[in-house]
């Protein structure tokens, strides 16, 4: 049962997205050429570039399938959804079927054609969502893209995918978590297509090779063979990603019906330890919760509200439910714009540091107030 106070925040963030935010990036956010913008100045102007991350059009489409889904203006969701399965489905794809990391802004298509894991998992989440919310031919080509990651960057011998073509020095964890997102997301869009056998895959492999068995926390960096690090690549590690994974866990055990993993109180109460007196979570720290970056971001704190929503519906109501409230109102009071952006970093004294609201922040701030949304049912 949630409290008064958290239903009182999620119709506070239903408001700002349908009448701020979808309003704002739908009338500003838009480059031409089919093409997203990367991002607005803090006056909420576009920032005019001559290129555009793949990973923006993938969460730009996200974006407005919530948008879409929450009610927003449907006609002209739908068309922005549609923008974005266009790119995604046409000029962000190598000729091998997987996705690029970079676009020219002036629609002549790839300007870095590297194959990366975590873009690639974008596109796919973008198109399952939007597959979900109804828009024509987006499972296909995500269920292409999909067959393209298996014939790809498959690793049979280690486990996991290959991060990037050529491969990187590094395995990471950052784009495997987000494949499982996908994974949760093609699922959703498409039932009985087998997408929670390969998200059962990434969870073996975050369970035997990324978490670590002594302080039950996520490390970022591994070996080619997915063993241990040794210096700064061990020692520090995100808080950001450990709340994310609190809430994957959470979800991936309400899709699949299995157990709860052992792992997710531990994560939850190591990361709930890393953040301030006021609930602000922070960059990096070392295995021991003592922070090495203070610095700031947007995205830390959406993690950190979905990690307390995630626990919450798992029943610890009190704790939980103050703690999401906190996240709330520093994520309203102190990052995001009435206008409907918002202010993506700060330092570690609490100054602004950036000049421009990226637009690939939207994924998380916006997937977190839905999911503030669903689970307080308001």
């Amino acid at each position: 049962m949630t409290s008064s106070a958290l239903k009182r925040r999620a119709r506070e963030a239903r408001s700002w997205m349908l009448d701020a935010c979808f309003p704002l990036w739908a009338e500003h956010g838009l480059a031409g050429h089919g093409l997203y913008h990367e991002a607005l100045d803090l006056s909420h102007r576009p920032v005019n570039a001559d290129e555009a991350r793949v990973r923006v059009q993938a969460r730009q489409t996200y974006v407005f399938s919530e948008a879409l889904r929450l009610g927003w203006e449907r006609e002209r969701a739908e068309r922005l959804i549609k923008l974005g399965v266009n790119t995604l489905k046409g000029p962000a794809r190598r000729e091998d079927g997987l996705i690029g990391r970079v676009l020219a802004s002036d629609g002549s298509g790839l300007k870095d054609t590297t194959a990366d894991l975590y873009d690639t998992a974008f596109a796919i989440y973008a198109l399952a969502n939007a597959a979900e919310v109804g828009e024509d031919h987006a499972l296909g080509v995500a269920k292409d893209v999909l067959a393209a990651v298996d014939r790809g960057l498959a690793d049979p011998e280690y486990g996991g995918y290959a991060e990037t073509l050529p491969k990187g020095e590094y395995r990471l964890q950052n784009p495997h978590m987000h494949l499982l997102e996908a994974c949760h997301a093609m699922h959703k869009a498409d039932p009985h297509g087998g997408h929670l056998a390969r998200a059962n895959g990434i969870i073996q492999l975050f369970t035997t090779r990324m978490l670590d068995a002594d302080t039950v926390t996520l490390g970022e960096y591994f070996a080619p063979d997915w063993s241990p690090v040794s210096g700064k690549h061990f020692e520090e590690i995100e808080p950001g990603h450990q709340f994310e994974w609190v809430w994957l866990l959470q979800r991936h055990a309400a899709l699949t019906g299995d157990e709860l993993h052992p792992a997710i109180l531990k994560l939850y109460t190591f990361a709930l330890g890393t953040l301030d007196e006021d609930g602000r979570a922070f960059t990096t720290c070392r295995r021991d919760g003592t922070i090495v970056d203070g610095a700031r971001r947007t995205w830390m704190q959406t993690e950190a509200l979905k990690a307390h929503l995630a626990m919450l519906e798992l029943g610890t109501e009190d704790p939980c439910d103050a703690q999401a409230v906190k996240s709330f109102d520093i994520l309203m009071d102190e990052y995001l714009t009435p206008e409907g952006g918002w202010i993506d970093k700060f330092d570690a004294e609490g100054q602004v540091v950036t000049e421009v609201m990226p637009a690939s922040t939207g994924y998380h701030v916006v997937l977190a107030f839905a999911e503030l949304i669903r689970v307080t049912g308001v």
